[in-house]
């Protein structure tokens, strides 16, 4: 569904990732790991469009869309979560959601019931401002409104940051679900090692813009492992 071949960007003149290639099928949830700095953010907007592949390739459904500007790739299905959110905080919660539905065309003029299912609170918060939301409900506002957009891929970038463990568990599982019952790719950028393994099916780990350890879930349990690639 989604495949990334000997991809390089960054900003300006300086390269961040060097010959990257990532694949996700239909459905699959994969986690990217590393420490700050090893160009995780900028795979993402990469992906996503909001960076320029310098060389390589992004594929979806095998076709090539390395030079589509982001908003053609979200019409083309797929979905993103910036780190930080990206709410329009004095927009009502229903406002936010109504913005997801300009990733489809064509455009929709009611959000789907779905996303109610899978983040109720956002039901009983519709008119209430963004802003006022507590961290965890800004949070699946934002996946919620990315859903809106009812993509084929889903890019998260660090969604448990700033949330409390319990409701970072309730996330991670409602992703998990979303790519079990919907078909949905998944890939999560996350520095969070519960969430991870709660989560994801396989594992990658990135180091100096590159993947150099691929693995499943299990294998985050070894600390001696995961130290390897994420100690200081």
């Amino acid at each position: 569904m989604l495949d990334v071949q000997h991809l390089v960007s960054g900003y300006d003149k300086s390269r961040v990732l060097n010959g990257m290639d990532l694949s996700i099928k239909g459905g699959e949830r994969v986690v990217v790991l590393g420490r700050n700095g090893m160009g995780k953010t900028t795979l993402a907007k990469t992906i996503v469009g909001l960076l320029p592949t310098a060389s390589g390739s992004v594929c979806l459904n095998e076709t090539n869309i390395s030079s589509w500007p982001a908003y053609r790739r979200t019409w083309a299905g797929i979905g993103y979560v910036p780190q930080g959110r990206g709410l329009f905080p004095r927009l009502t919660v229903d406002e936010n959601l109504r913005m997801g539905l300009y990733g489809i065309r064509p455009r929709p003029k009611v959000i789907p019931d779905d996303v109610f299912n899978y983040f109720p609170i956002l039901r009983e918060r519709r008119q209430q401002a963004a802003g006022t939301l507590s961290g965890g409900e800004q949070q699946q506002l934002s996946i919620a409104r990315a859903l809106v957009g009812q993509p084929s891929v889903l890019i998260l970038d660090e969604p448990s940051e700033g949330i409390q463990p319990n409701l970072v568990a309730g996330i991670a599982d409602r992703l998990k679900s979303l790519a079990i019952d919907n078909g949905i790719a998944i890939l999560l950028i996350e520095q969070n090692l519960d969430a991870a393994m709660r989560f994801a099916e396989r594992c990658l780990f990135m180091e100096k813009g590159s993947i150099v350890h691929s693995c499943d879930s299990a294998e985050l349990a070894d600390t001696a492992q995961v130290s390897r690639f994420l100690g200081v």
